[in-house]
């Protein structure tokens, strides 16, 4: 597994806590990071497959981890 860096490890613990949160919530519950640290961290670890981000019908971004996705509803 690929080390950390500090602001990874912490955006990734945040994620994990809430089971997914918006952009907005995760900077927040960050305070001493900046919206731009955590967007671009965010950005590269959705880019190396390790975080989720989805834009919700409330015209949010919302983060997760992978394994947090829905699972499809059973057909019947």
């Amino acid at each position: 597994m690929a080390s950390h860096n500090p602001v990874t490890n912490r955006i990734l613990g945040e994620v994990t806590r809430t089971q997914g949160c918006d952009l907005d919530t995760l900077t927040k519950r960050l305070p001493d990071l900046s919206w731009g640290q955590v967007f671009n961290e965010v950005d590269r670890l959705s880019r190396q497959g390790m975080v989720l981000v989805t834009f919700g019908a409330d015209h949010r971004y919302m983060i997760r981890l992978p394994e947090h996705k829905q699972s499809p509803r059973p057909t019947t």
